[in-house]
C-alpha cells in the first residue's frame, strides 16, 4: 500500500517459484523425451513406409522423370543400406551449451598447464627455456616418402578399381561366358588390393624405417583406400548385375567426378549422391584444423610429462608382477587423456574439416559413446564411419552367404577381422608384433560384448563400462611402451623372424 513494495515478500515468493520450477523441470525433460521419441519413431515408421512403396504412390504424376531418378540413387532404403541424410556432429551441437563447453576449456587449461610445466622444468633442469620439439620432429620424419607414397597409393586407387569395373560392366552383359569374365576381373581387383595396395605401402614403411607417426599415415591411408576400393565395386556389381538380369539394355556406370568424391568424402559407404550443404564455412574449416593441431601438441606434452619419464627408466627394472601393476595403473591417465585426444582430433575435428570443404552434410561420424551402459552399444557408437562398413559390408554380408542363424558366428568374424587389422596397423607402425590389442579385442572385447550387452541399462552399467575402458587403456600404453623401450634399449644381434614376435620387454634388464 501507499507505494511501498514489500522486498523480504518479493524475494521469498521468488525463491519459491524458482523451486517449483526445478521440481518441474525432471517431469518437463520426461515429457519432452517421450514426445520426441514418439516423433522420431514415426518418421522412421513413415520412411520405412515409403521406401516398401511403389514408385508411382511417391510422387505426383507431375513430377520430372529425371528427379525421380536422382531420389531414386541418393539413398538406398533401410534394407539395402545406410541412409546418408544432413545432421551436424553431436559435438559441435553440445558445444552450444555453456556447461558442456566449460569442459572443453578446462580441458584447454589442462594444456596450458602441461606446456608451462614442461617450460618450468626444463628452465630449472637446463638454466634457459628449451622450445624444441625433437620428439615431434623424430615420430614424423621422412615426410617426402610419405608423401610419394601416399601420392602413388591414391592415384593408383583412382585408376585401378574405377577403369577395372567399367571394363568388366561394359563388357559383362554381352560376354557369353559371363562367371569367367568376372572371374577374371574379380581376380585382378583383388589382386590390386593385396598386392598393390596391400604390400606396396608396407613394404615402404618397413624398407625405409620411416617413423612411427609416418608409418601410422601410410598403413592407415592404406587400409582406409582398401575399403573405400571395397565399398565403390561392392555397391557398383549389383546394380550391374540387376540391370542386365532386368534386361533394361542400360548399364549405370558412375562418373569419375563421383568416384572421385567419394574417395575424399568422409564415410567409407559408396553413393553416387550425398546430402550437401550450400556453403562452405572456411572459418569453421580452419577452426577444426587448428584444433587438430592444438591435439597434436597435446599429445607430444602427454607423452613427454606422463610417458617418457616412467617408461625411459622401465627396462632399469626386472620384469614382474609388482612393477606391471603399478606400470598399469600410471598409465591410465596418459592413456585416457590419448583416448579423448584421438575421438576429439580424428572423429570430430579432422572428418568435420574435409565434410566442411566438400559440403558433405551428414557428419554423423561418432554417437554419443560416452553415455553407453554395454559394451555393444560402445562399439556401434565410437566410430560410426567404420562401424557402417563391417555392419553392411563384414556382418550383413556374412549373413546373406551363410544364413541369417548364424548372427553370433558373423559377430565373431566382424570381431576377428578387426582385432587383425588393429594388431597389423600397430605391428607395422610399432615395428614389432606385440598382440596386446588383438587378444583384448578378441578376449575381453567379445566376453564384454556378450555380457554387458544391450539389456543392461542405468547408470552402474555406465560406470563398469568406463571403468574397463580405463583399465584397457592402462594396459595397452604401458604395455606398447615398455616394448617399445626393451627394443631400443636391449636390441639384438643379426636377429631371426622368432626374435620379432618375442616379447623383449619380458627379458630385458639393461641398465641405461
Amino acid at each position: 500500500s501507499l507505494g511501498w513494495v514489500d522486498v523480504d515478500h518479493v524475494i521469498t515468493r521468488k525463491m519459491q517459484l524458482i523451486a517449483e520450477a526445478e521440481q518441474l523441470k525432471p517431469a518437463f525433460m520426461k515429457e519432452v523425451d517421450s514426445h520426441f521419441t514418439e516423433f522420431v519413431n514415426s518418421l522412421v515408421a513413415k520412411s520405412a513406409l515409403l521406401d516398401s512403396s511403389s514408385p508411382a504412390s511417391l510422387f505426383p504424376a507431375s513430377c520430372a522423370e529425371k528427379e525421380l531418378h536422382k531420389a531414386k540413387n541418393s539413398r538406398a532404403p533401410p534394407e539395402h543400406g545406410k541412409i546418408f541424410t544432413a545432421r551436424r556432429s553431436l559435438l559441435d551441437e553440445l558445444f552450444e551449451v555453456s556447461h558442456i563447453r566449460t569442459i572443453y576449456h578446462m580441458f584447454i587449461a589442462l594444456l596450458i598447464v602441461f606446456i608451462l610445466s614442461t617450460l618450468l622444468v626444463d628452465f630449472i633442469d637446463e638454466g634457459r627455456l628449451v622450445l624444441g620439439f625433437d620428439l615431434l620432429v623424430f615420430v614424423f620424419g621422412k615426410f617426402p616418402v610419405v608423401f610419394c607414397t601416399w601420392l602413388c597409393m591414391f592415384g593408383a586407387t583412382v585408376v585401378v578399381p574405377y577403369n577395372l569395373f567399367v571394363w568388366w560392366a561394359q563388357g559383362y552383359s554381352s560376354s557369353s561366358h559371363r562367371a569367367i569374365h568376372s572371374f577374371f576381373y574379380g581376380m585382378l581387383f583383388t589382386l590390386f588390393q593385396i598386392a598393390g595396395l596391400g604390400f606396396g605401402p608396407t613394404y615402404v614403411a618397413v624398407s625405409y624405417a620411416l617413423p612411427p607417426a609416418s608409418r601410422f599415415i601410410v598403413i592407415l591411408e592404406q587400409v582406409r583406400l582398401v575399403m573405400k576400393g571395397h565399398s565403390f565395386i561392392r555397391e557398383n556389381v549389383p546394380r550391374v548385375l540387376s540391370s542386365v538380369k532386368d534386361k533394361s539394355g542400360t548399364v549405370h556406370i558412375p562418373r569419375i567426378s563421383q568416384y572421385l568424391y567419394f574417395l575424399f568424402a568422409p564415410t567409407l559407404i559408396y553413393r553416387d549422391n550425398y546430402p550437401r550443404n550450400p556453403t562452405i564455412r572456411w572459418g569453421y574449416v580452419a577452426t577444426k584444423f587448428a584444433q587438430v593441431l592444438g591435439s597434436l601438441f597435446y599429445a607430444y606434452y602427454i607423452f613427454v610429462r606422463l610417458c617418457i619419464p616412467q617408461f625411459r627408466n622401465s627396462s632399469q627394472e626386472t620384469f614382474n608382477l609388482r612393477g606391471l601393476v603399478l606400470c598399469i595403473f600410471n598409465s591410465i591417465l596418459p592413456g585416457v587423456l590419448i583416448l579423448f585426444l584421438v575421438f576429439f582430433a580424428f572423429l570430430h575435428c579432422w572428418l568435420n574439416a574435409f565434410a566442411e570443404m566438400l559440403r558433405f552434410a551428414d557428419r554423423m561420424f561418432y554417437k554419443d559413446w560416452w553415455n553407453s551402459t554395454s559394451y555393444a552399444n560402445y562399439y556401434r557408437t565410437w566410430n560410426v564411419v567404420v562401424h557402417d562398413w563391417l555392419y553392411y559390408y563384414a556382418y550383413r554380408d556374412f549373413l546373406w552367404f551363410f544364413g541369417k542363424k548364424f548372427r553370433a558366428a558373423a559377430m565373431l568374424s566382424v570381431f576377428t577381422v578387426s582385432a587383425a587389422v588393429h594388431e597389423y596397423v600397430l605391428s607395422i607402425c610399432f615395428g614389432f608384433f606385440y598382440p596386446v590389442l588383438f587378444c583384448l579385442f578378441t578376449c575381453f572385447g567379445v566376453v564384454f560384448n556378450f555380457t554387458l550387452n544391450d539389456r543392461r541399462k542405468g547408470p552402474f552399467w555406465n560406470v563398469i563400462m568406463w571403468t574397463s575402458l580405463f583399465l584397457g587403456q592402462g594396459v595397452i600404453i604401458c604395455l606398447y611402451s615398455q616394448e617399445w623401450y626393451a627394443r631400443q634399449y636391449c636390441p639384438t644381434e643379426n636377429p631371426t623372424f622368432l626374435d620379432y614376435l618375442k616379447p623383449r620387454s619380458w627379458s630385458c634388464h639393461m641398465k641405461m
